[in-house]
């Protein structure tokens, strides 16, 4: 069982019983983490985005800014990792179940769900008496004995696919028949209410969840996994209209105005530039087009396919808002430690554009395409309209890193990072060494006054989270969670990458690289584009030999030659026939 640390801090006299003392006053932090999806680098105003995110801003300026933040390339794995504190390789997660490659099915670690041979955060804090409440999308389970409620949160109103849409109760993909929500253990359709958005009914919810059980005395941990920015991109209309004139210069422009604003923010270095040949890749659903190419009709339709992905992310914002003015009111705000963080980088994808896909965009919703609005795209983001926003603007959102999503890029991995626990953390602080998701567990943990399990736990074998605890660098002792003594493995979908301090070898597949392993300073150069891998060769040998290691370690099983993962969406949807 989980053993409290310092128990004299929290109980009267030492002897006293775990269940005697936590029914007491306990003064232990309370948790709040606010997870966006699909976020890029660039898309809050503290991290260089003309997006109103003044909440998010907030929680910056008391805080401390992380800019060298790594999670992993896409949402199940990072949340596998997020929740466990276990490489997504051992938790049940090494590939994400909608792109896993046929050689991984059946595979150890591979099962599609957070497994049994880890144990979540919350049930670790609920152990340890802690309230534990979960909203919005889960996506690590989707059956009884894999969901949020069976998993430790006491408390749950969950989705568990990739994503939904935000309107009604519908997938917005054809990877699912339908989608699932369960309300604790019960499964449950949306509520019948036609000014139901999801970023607002989630957080309509956890404010219902903690304010139900505040005067109990007992610390919280609350999770609100946000759909936003998550496809499709919908919005209440007046959160769009707001960004009317913003984005009408352009992808291009849009990347150099969010890079300057980070270098006059002290984000990245001076001498940070974008990858000229961005634009230039020959595989076309990872093409930035050249906005002067476009006609006038095309340059409309993609000005408000961003203008809905603004207010996405402006009302997602809104909500958080109203999380921290309730714990404002309710006086618990300075023993709050609060975590705003994306899950990967942008997804440029454009899945509508698939033949495999179009048929079932056109059954399920009334507008898609950009034939469909007849020159009128005021209605986009609304209900029966299916908006994304593709490479052009993800590329945008990923300043100053490049690619996206699925990708072992810093596109794809650098998120933002925010923490605010005052009295603890330094309001203003910024964090420039490397950090990575597996380290947030123990931080939690630490915190709570909680010890990482070790080996087994409720009498069944376990991984034991293995991150890095982040508490001093929250508290200024030190200054970087990870030395070079202390490297990261990755891998997803069969691009790599080893983080070692400053250094990082990373391996892509087409079309963003050949396979082989190139040499960056992440630090220096964000945006990958000094390959020093020919001048290093003894760091890239060491480097390698430690990602062999850990790859064994994990029992990492390699995508077959000629993978690509849209292909590999299409051919599980058929296998599966949704689910």
């Amino acid at each position: 069982m989980v053993q409290v640390k310092t128990a004299c801090a929290f109980l009267s006299a030492c002897a006293m019983s775990a269940t005697v003392a936590f029914a007491q006053a306990d003064d232990r932090p309370n948790i709040l983490i606010l997870i966006a999806d699909d976020m890029g680098f660039s898309d809050v105003g503290s991290f260089g985005s003309e997006i109103d995110t003044p909440a998010i801003d907030q929680l910056a300026q008391e805080g401390m800014l992380f800019t060298n933040f790594h999670v992993g390339a896409s949402c199940s794995p990072t949340r596998t990792m997020l929740i466990s504190g276990v490489d997504n390789h051992l938790a049940g997660l090494g590939n994400m179940a909608e792109i896993q490659a046929d050689n991984q099915f059946g595979k150890p670690g591979y099962e599609g769900h957070l497994n049994d041979k880890v144990v979540a955060l919350p049930r670790l804090l609920r152990d340890a008496g802690y309230n534990t409440y979960m909203t919005g999308k889960w996506h690590l389970g989707h059956e009884p004995g894999t969901i949020a409620y069976d998993r430790g949160f006491q408390k749950s109103f969950m989705l568990a696919e990739s994503g939904a849409d935000n309107w009604v109760e519908q997938p917005y993909a054809p990877f699912y028949s339908r989608v699932h929500y369960y309300e604790d253990e019960q499964l449950v359709d949306l509520p019948v209410d036609e000014n139901y958005f999801s970023s607002n009914f989630y957080t309509d919810r956890m404010i219902q969840y903690i304010d139900e059980s505040l005067e109990d005395g007992k610390p919280f941990l609350a999770w609100v996994g946000y759909q936003a920015v998550h496809y499709p991109h919908q919005a209440p209309k007046e959160f769009i209209d707001k960004y009317n004139g913003v984005y009408d210069d352009g992808f291009e422009k849009l990347r150099v105005s969010r890079l300057q604003k980070q270098k006059e923010m002290g984000l990245v270095s001076p001498d940070v530039e974008l990858d000229p040949d961005f634009a230039k890749t020959s595989y076309e659903p990872w093409q930035m087009p050249d906005w002067e190419s476009l006609s006038e009709e095309e340059r409309a339709f993609n000005v408000r396919r961003m203008q809905t992905y603004a207010g996405m992310l402006d009302n997602m914002d809104a909500n958080i808002s109203r999380i921290l003015d309730y714990l404002d009111e309710k006086g618990i705000a300075d023993n709050t430690l609060v975590i705003f963080m994306a899950d990967n980088g942008p997804d440029p994808n454009q899945l509508p554009l698939s033949e495999a896909y179009r048929d079932w965009y056109k059954a399920n919703y009334d507008k898609v395409y950009m034939e469909d609005f007849a020159g009128d795209y005021s209605d986009m983001g609304q209900k029966g309209v299916y908006a994304d926003y593709g490479p052009g603007w993800a590329a945008a959102s990923a300043v100053p890193g490049s690619y996206y999503k699925t990708f072992s890029t810093e596109g794809g991995l650098r998120v933002p990072f925010i923490v605010r626990f005052p009295g603890t953390v330094e309001p203003g602080a910024q964090m420039d060494k490397f950090a990575y998701v597996r380290d947030v567990v123990p931080t939690l943990l630490e915190l709570a006054g909680v010890d990482v399990p070790e080996g087994t736990y409720d009498g069944r074998e376990i991984f034991s989270p293995d991150g890095i605890s982040m508490l001093p660098v929250l508290q200024g002792k030190i200054d970087t969670v990870r030395t070079e003594e202390h490297p990261v493995g990755y891998e997803l979908a069969g691009s790599s990458a080893v983080f070692e301090g400053r250094w990082k070898l990373v391996q892509n597949l087409e079309p963003k690289g050949t396979g082989a392993w190139e040499l960056y300073d992440i630090e220096a150069d964000p945006s990958e584009l000094h390959d020093l891998a020919a001048e290093s060769p003894e760091r890239v040998a060491e480097m390698r030999a430690f990602y062999d290691q850990w790859a064994d370690d994990v029992n990492l099983v390699p995508v077959p030659e000629g993978y690509n993962p849209l292909e590999q969406t299409v051919i599980n949807a058929k296998r599966n026939g949704g689910h």
